[in-house]
């Protein structure tokens, strides 16, 4: 199964989370924070786009902080979602725009692939267009980047991976 891009039409390969550890990226040390955060239900996931940061809120006014990276100009949203599905090393294919856009792209990268842009996991959100997920440009994180996904440290989408369950409320905010 295959994961399409602008993180459309989600679907995975892979099993487990159990994963060698040469497929985290090493994330830089504090890369997750305990803050004060208030405002949203304990388990309901926030995206703070400006900040570039996803707080995990774990009630008693906190959340855990990731570090993000986020749209890039003109392929930023916010609304509010639900995680629809939970995958480990999906595989991935570029949309139709990005083919055009770059069509050197092979058809599909299997999950695992260095070359995978999803990294080790990745939930996908209701509405089919977008998913939260790992990636294999640990530099990335902190910029404005992607065509609309949030990417993590792949340290960090497997801690989310295995707080969040499908169903989880997600809340994207400028």
């Amino acid at each position: 199964m295959t994961l399409h891009h602008s993180c459309r039409n989600l679907a995975a390969a892979g099993a487990g989370l159990l994963l060698a550890a040469s497929w985290l990226a090493p994330a830089p040390a504090m890369a997750r924070e305990i803050v004060h955060f208030a405002g949203y239900s304990a388990g309901t996931v926030v995206v703070k786009t400006s900040e570039r940061r996803l707080y995990y809120v774990v009630g008693d006014g906190t959340a855990i902080r990731y570090p993000v990276g986020v749209g890039k100009a003109g392929m930023q949203w916010s609304g509010q979602a639900s995680i629809d599905g939970k995958y480990v090393r999906p595989a991935w294919a570029p949309t139709p725009d990005i083919k055009r856009a770059e069509p050197h792209l092979p058809d599909v990268i299997p999950g695992g692939s260095p070359r995978n842009p999803m990294g080790v996991a990745a939930m996908t959100l209701s509405g089919g267009q977008y998913a939260i997920h790992g990636t294999n440009a640990p530099g990335s994180i902190g910029g404005f980047v992607s065509h609309g996904c949030i990417r993590m440290y792949n340290a960090d989408v497997l801690d989310l991976y295995g707080r969040v369950n499908v169903g989880t409320a997600v809340v994207v905010a400028r």
